[in-house]
């Protein structure tokens, strides 16, 4: 009799120093289905998968491909066997174009010469089958980070791959793009496809999965069929509590006003208009203000603009009524800006150092950390310890943790210990809960009201309309690096929200709101 599982990791166990990120776990994929790998950040999801890649090898344990026991030592023995991975955090090369990345490794040849017409046809027709629309020449640098996750999705389709794992695929897309991949997984599945799928979002997995297979702390919680559970169930199941999946907020009580953006400009870097065009608002203390819209319609380079990464190129940016324009990284840190940015790997940590340097990356200088040139090393010990216990940021050695080690949603978490334990007059918070799990995203929904509770501005710039409508109490839509509408979270429905997102629909924003 054929053997129903395409996949079997049987008993596997990884041990890395101080933590055992696999323990004994069993995990059996059908021949067609979509598997959903539900659990906390940190608990072994990300591991798991990359041993069945061959980034890891398994401490003990066995993988059966069709029933037959395989050995894959590196992603090109898995590429072998027929098995793709999109990676939660892209492997891609900046420099190269999209094409370039999707052929990277099976490069199609004439002889001595590459022969790239056949392989760019191939990658179109996938991009128009799937909706996956990239244009195949744009570097990966000047891209945004949805249409690299689309890349790595075409990267996975134009090897033929039969079982595919996708590793947090929603985390940067838009609703709209979800919905999409949602029906493109369906298709994939249709066609034979087998797809594993980490992910935390239980709405998606309530959608698209046929199985789910829960871990919590490394260890097998169990599978279970989705048309026999529910989304309570499976948070139960995955944190271990009861979790509440509203927003507890009373109404705000805006004060004084903390930023004031006037008329700003900020080029793009891709092409030869402007991304941002003349943007101005405000945000006061005891507010939350959310800037939505669709991803690619100038929201990264309007944050890149407010806090310094990029020169704004017209406008004025005004902090507590002073004017900070031309003010450096550090100048606005130091007065009271904090920045939770939307690539954390780029812009919000350095990967090679370990947790407690990063937790005082822009503040080893001061008094508390620093006396005559040396840093004192039992202060920001003690800091990071707060701070990881605090925060729940998981990891194997604690402080002394390697970043790069630590799984993408403890990264993020360690990010937002940092920017809001610096007592910030603004909070610019973007993406924040990318890549959390539903406890987690609990746990700093709270802390961003209760920032807005204590009097601090929060600025919340999210793809996530759950997110947008739950937490913000003032929504701004930006639709092609403009403000095409002011909305009121508690009066406005999804649908309209998506009108404005979509450019379908726009009100002049007043300059004093």
């Amino acid at each position: 009799m054929e053997n129903e599982y395409i996949i079997e990791m049987l008993n596997i166990t990884k041990e890395f120093p101080g933590i055992k990120a696999n323990d004994n776990i069993t995990l059996q994929l059908k021949k067609g289905e979509i598997h959903a790998l539900l659990g906390e950040n940190g608990a072994g999801k990300s591991t798991l998968m990359s041993i069945l890649f061959g980034l890891y090898q398994p401490t003990s344990g066995i993988i059966k491909k069709n029933g037959q026991e395989v050995h894959i030592n590196t992603p090109n023995d898995a590429n072998d066997l027929n098995i793709g991975m999109v990676h939660q955090h892209f492997k891609l090369v900046e420099c190269f174009s999209v094409l370039d990345n999707i052929i990277l490794g099976v490069e199609p040849t004439k002889g001595l010469f590459l022969e790239k017409k056949n392989a760019r046809a191939k990658v179109m027709e996938l991009s128009e089958k799937y909706g996956l629309m990239v244009d195949p020449d744009a570097l990966i640098s000047d891209i945004t980070v949805g249409m690299q996750q689309r890349t790595e999705i075409l990267k996975m389709l134009y090897r033929d791959n039969e079982v595919l794992i996708f590793d947090e695929p929603t985390a940067v897309l838009t609703p709209q793009e979800i919905d999409e991949l949602m029906k493109i997984m369906k298709n994939l599945a249709k066609e034979g496809k087998s797809i594993l799928f980490i992910t935390h979002k239980l709405n998606e997995i309530m959608e698209v999965a046929d199985r789910c297979t829960i871990l919590r702390k490394g260890k097998y919680i169990g599978t279970v069929n989705i048309s026999e559970t529910s989304k309570e169930e499976l948070s139960r199941m995955m944190v271990g509590r009861n979790v509440s999946f509203s927003v507890n907020k009373k109404p705000s009580k805006p004060g004084d006003t903390v930023l004031k953006v006037e008329h700003m400009t900020v080029p793009s870097k891709v092409h030869g208009n402007n991304a941002v065009k003349d943007v101005s608002f405000n945000v006061r203390k005891g507010e939350i203000v959310c800037i939505a819209g669709i991803d690619g319609n100038g929201q990264s380079e309007f944050v890149q603009g407010l806090t310094g990464l990029e020169k704004v190129s017209g406008g004025k940016i005004l902090f507590n009524g002073q004017d900070i324009t031309k003010a450096s990284i550090r100048d606005r840190s130091k007065m009271g800006m904090s920045h939770i940015p939307e690539d954390r790997h780029k812009h919000g940590l350095v990967l090679d150092y370990s947790i407690e340097q990063n937790m005082v990356l822009q503040r080893y200088w001061q008094p508390e950390f620093e006396s005559f040139g040396f840093i004192k090393s039992k202060a920001v010990r003690e800091y990071a310890e707060r701070l990881i216990e605090q925060y729940d940021v998981r990891s194997g050695q604690g402080p002394v943790t390697i970043t790069r080690s630590m799984s993408g949603g403890n990264q993020q978490k360690a990010i937002i210990a940092r920017e809001i334990d610096k007592d910030p007059d603004l909070l610019v918070a973007v993406q924040p809960t990318r890549g959390l799990d539903v406890g987690a995203i609990e746990y700093i929904h709270s802390q961003l009201v209760a920032q807005r509770d204590k009097g601090k501005a929060v600025l919340l710039v999210s793809l996530e309309l759950d997110e947008v409508m739950d937490v913000s109490d003032r929504i701004l839509v930006m639709y092609e690096g403009e403000l095409v509408g002011q909305l009121d979270p508690k009066t406005v429905s999804v649908e309209e929200l998506g009108l404005y997102m979509a450019g379908a629909k726009r009100d002049p924003v007043p300059e004093e709101v």
